[in-house]
């Protein structure tokens, strides 16, 4: 039998190692001599030696107690924790290179943001990594530029924070203007994704952390969407008359929230190269036409000044992230949709 210090000396760890796997039970000496020293015999040797394997092996001394406890676990389900284990460090790693060789690429530029600045833009980043895979967030333009587009976000949200404070309706001009304004950069920073937008948008209504970073809190965003559709009516009341008008303005806010998960939807087909024909497509075409009628009305001469008003007013189409493909792919499937139920 080994006392602990020649045991220490002939495996190259510590007497204080061998005394915390001890402690937590991971190994125990077989005897004590009359001194109470402890005493490791040859199958605590064989043990120590299977610990020390597993440890340059990458296991944590938990997982190593864990898998010695069970000796019938099949090894290679311990391989395969070490892999999955692995494959979330490289990812990691891979978005903290992503983050500074965004930080580089600005201090390269001579932008020398603040380290609190930079600190808020990482925790905003991290928060991202939730909701997007680092493929995606390579073709986010809100990622890529980091801490230029969190400072221009924090300013506009601040802008629409003193109004709300200031206590101006939505539909005030100041309001109707930072709103589209809003729009504008909230597609360009998302690269014009529905889906992106969707993601970010179920993030900031369910996640306090993420309203408290960013400061867009439900209400800012309801305000930014009530002004953002003042401005939009505004465009619509050159076209219709006062009756189409106020049918509009009585009904557009009611399923609005429906209208960018089913543009998200459609995308998604498209990009998938779905046929206009196909029932998933018809599906979300007879769900599109459902919810334009809801604010258009079932006038056909309506809704054909509706159409004439978004093919000439570009801020019609600002914040909608629809598409001329879109609204053809859509037109195209409105051509051949069949009666539900019709083979």
């Amino acid at each position: 039998m080994l006392k602990v210090g020649e045991l220490a000396k002939r495996s190259g760890l510590t007497v204080r190692t061998l005394h915390h796997y001890d402690s937590i039970g991971l190994l125990s000496p077989s005897a004590r001599s009359d001194s109470g020293y402890r005493l490791y015999q040859r199958d605590d040797i064989a043990r120590l030696q299977q610990i020390q394997a597993l440890r340059r092996f990458g296991m944590s001394l938990t997982e190593i107690g864990t898998f010695l406890a069970k000796p019938d676990t099949p090894f290679s389900s311990i391989v395969a924790q070490q892999i999955a284990a692995l494959g979330r460090q490289i990812e990691q790693a891979g978005q903290l290179r992503a983050q500074l060789a965004t930080l580089h690429h600005q201090l390269a530029n001579g932008e020398e943001p603040g380290l609190a600045d930079w600190l808020t833009t990482l925790e905003l980043m991290t928060m991202y990594d939730k909701i997007f895979t680092q493929e995606e967030l390579n073709r986010l333009p809100f990622y890529s530029n980091g801490a230029k587009s969190q400072a221009e976000w924090a300013a506009l949200v601040a802008q629409v924070r003193a109004l709300i404070d200031g206590g101006f309706a939505a539909d005030h001009a100041d309001a109707q203007k930072l709103a589209e304004h809003w729009m504008i950069m909230l597609e360009r920073d998302t690269a014009a994704n529905p889906d992106f937008v969707r993601r970010i948008d179920a993030l900031l209504t369910q996640d306090a952390a993420a309203q408290q970073q960013t400061g867009i809190t439900p209400e800012l965003r309801q305000y930014v969407m009530r002004a953002f559709s003042a401005r939009r009516q505004g465009v619509y009341a050159k076209y219709l008359d006062e009756d189409e008008m106020r049918h509009m303005r009585e009904n557009s806010g009611k399923r609005a929230a429906e209208w960018p998960p089913l543009i998200a939807a459609v995308q998604q087909q498209m990009e998938a190269g779905a046929a206009p024909d196909a029932p998933a497509v018809q599906a979300l075409t007879r769900q599109w036409f459902e919810l334009f009628r809801d604010f258009a009305g079932d006038n056909p001469a309506t809704m054909l000044k509706i159409r004439n008003a978004t093919e000439q007013e570009p801020i019609l189409r600002t914040g909608t992230w629809m598409s001329d493909e879109m609204l053809a792919f859509i037109r195209q499937s409105a051509a051949t949709l069949r009666a539900p139920g019709q083979a």
